[in-house]
């Protein structure tokens, strides 16, 4: 059996700013659902992105498989190519996004990076190629 990999579904308590946060600041297509639906899926390219209230989720989850809640550290981060880092970022900063880093060339990785929060609090980043890798 070969399992394929076809979606990332982020399990959010802010479904609505979540929504609209992937649609209309990270401009992402719209495959299904709505800013009410409680889940919709993105268009990202090769994989799709779900959005799922972590409520509706529960309650297809028995209680007992549930994890419990712990502080720690991201558990996922959302990589994203970007043709310009810097571009997107100030974007995201003009619209009061949780920033973590701000754009930073990684010369050993060969890229260029910055780092913020959806307002589920998940990780996410953007990268362009530095063109310095072969």
């Amino acid at each position: 059996m070969k399992l394929q990999l076809t979606h990332l579904r982020l399990l959010v308590s802010h479904y609505k700013d979540s929504f609209l946060f992937y649609r209309d600041l990270l401009r992402f297509d719209v495959d299904w659902g709505d800013e009410n639906s409680g889940y919709a899926e993105f268009n990202t390219g090769y994989i799709k992105l779900g959005l799922f209230k972590k409520e509706l989720m529960a309650e297809v989850l028995p209680s007992h498989a549930q994890p419990t809640s712990v502080i720690n550290q991201d558990k996922i981060a959302l990589i994203f190519a970007v043709d310009n880092v810097d571009e997107v970022y100030q974007q995201v900063k003009n619209n009061n996004v949780t920033v973590v880093t701000p754009p930073q060339d990684r010369p050993d990785w060969g890229i260029r990076t910055a780092h913020f929060r959806d307002p589920d609090g998940n990780l996410i980043e953007i990268y362009n190629n530095l063109g310095i890798l072969s």
